[in-house]
């Protein structure tokens, strides 16, 4: 088992309030779950207006598919014409046999 742990960082430049950030990253959130089938949350940055943080689970059987649908989700949030992408961080998680 592999399990792939992707955080994305971003900017909101257009929101003004709480109520439009969430009316914002709703797509997004449900996006990455729908088409891909993950587990995917706001993570950070909960009370700040213009900035997010994404955290989405991947697991897999092997550490290729497990990356190539990594690579997916980051496409896809880079697509959006309203956010900006600040910063992404994969972090494998390990496990004792």
């Amino acid at each position: 088992m592999h399990v792939l742990a992707l955080s994305v960082e971003l900017r909101l430049p257009g929101c003004t309030s709480l109520k439009e950030k969430r009316s914002t990253l709703r797509p997004i959130l449900e996006g990455i779950r729908h088409r891909h089938q993950l587990s995917v949350a706001e993570t950070d940055f909960n009370d700040q207006w213009q900035r997010a943080e994404l955290g989405v689970a991947v697991v897999s059987s092997s550490v290729t598919q497990a990356s190539e649908v990594a690579d997916s989700v980051e496409r896809f949030v880079w697509s959006r014409p309203d956010i900006e992408v600040t910063g992404a961080n994969r972090q494998w998680l390990e496990f004792d046999r």
